[in-house]
């Protein structure tokens, strides 16, 4: 049996510009941090043929064209097996569809597990490429790339996209001082909306196609911002980060009417009102976790608890994604 798990991850600046349809033409960066929750994927032989998948759901085929969980599908094809005997399961710390990830994370641990099991080994660049290639390319969806290098590599990490489709890893430059702040600042609360990202994204994703000048505009700013995040940050200039964290927030609600809704600002206007710097709701929008950076980590605590919100602690992830057992 082989256990691979993938980190799930924060975005610290930068993010939306990981889409092809903004990077293919100017260029995209942002920060992520991989954090200690994971997606966990276990691949074993069973002792008939057949493929048996356990997730959400129970699938038990005899072929790979059978599968309904396109992303697994997708990446048996890519395997080539001639006889299936294959047996798949995944197992998460926090449901999909909230905005850390989840979905490159599985798909980085599916096919580092898989190259596992054949005992071949796959570089961090190459697991996170091939990731790319089977959700964007393949199964078309409108996406970015952030998810799927940060689960792979692990870390603060930087990361450029390149025009011409490749991508540039750099670990951020932090003090141990600095990263242990951001540790104990950064605070994540679980507002008990999920939603997929697919629409909210895909809204993004044609406006950029057809050069809308406002979300251009928009990404442009966002993307400076993460330049200037990074600089506060290695900088060790964390509460400046915070406040960067506000001005991202308030430009990322005015891309789409779906970033958002009233309780989920109600409850950031509380965030800032009991000391939070800055915060923003992790992911493309809509709902999932709400991430502060707090002055005051206690009154913040108090107040999204009474609010009905449930923090989730983490500290950050520094393997990327591995094999845990084989």
């Amino acid at each position: 049996m082989i256990i691979a798990r993938s980190p799930l991850r924060i975005t610290l600046g930068g993010g939306g510009t990981d889409l092809p349809s903004y990077y293919q033409n100017h260029e995209g960066f942002l920060i992520a941090a991989a954090i200690d929750k994971y997606v966990y994927v276990t691949v074993m032989r069973p002792f008939t043929e057949g493929i048996y998948l356990k997730y959400s759901e129970l699938e038990q085929v005899k072929s790979v064209e059978e599968v309904k969980h396109r992303i697994i599908r997708e990446a048996l094809r890519m395997q080539n097996l001639r006889t299936p005997q294959t047996e798949i399961t995944t197992l998460a710390d926090i449901p999909a569809g909230t905005g850390l990830g989840s979905s490159g994370s599985f798909t980085t641990a599916l096919l580092k597990a898989l190259y596992a099991h054949r005992r071949q080994l796959i570089h961090p660049q190459e697991l996170a490429e091939l990731a790319c290639h089977i959700e964007i390319d393949r199964l078309g969806e409108p996406i970015g790339k952030q998810d799927q290098y940060i689960a792979a590599y692990g870390g603060l990490t930087c990361f450029t996209f390149h025009k011409d489709h490749s991508v540039t890893a750099v670990p951020l430059k932090l003090s141990m001082h600095t990263m242990f702040d951001l540790e104990d600042h950064i605070l994540l609360f679980f507002n008990g909306y999920s939603r997929r990202a697919g629409g909210i994204l895909k809204d993004q994703n044609t406006r950029t196609k057809s050069s809308d000048a406002e979300m251009l505009e928009n990404l442009h700013f966002v993307k400076e911002l993460g330049y200037r995040s990074k600089e506060a940050l290695e900088a060790g200039n964390t509460t400046r980060f915070g406040e960067l964290m506000h001005e991202h927030w308030e430009h990322k609600k005015r891309r789409s009417g779906g970033m958002s809704n009233p309780r989920i600002d109600e409850w950031y206007e509380l965030g800032m009102r009991n000391g939070a710097v800055g915060g923003k709701l992790v992911g493309a929008g809509g709902g999932g976790f709400l991430m502060f950076y707090a002055s005051d980590r206690s009154r913040l605590r108090d107040a999204m608890s009474k609010a009905g919100l449930e923090e989730v602690r983490f500290s950050f992830d520094f393997e990327g994604t591995k094999v845990v057992l084989s």
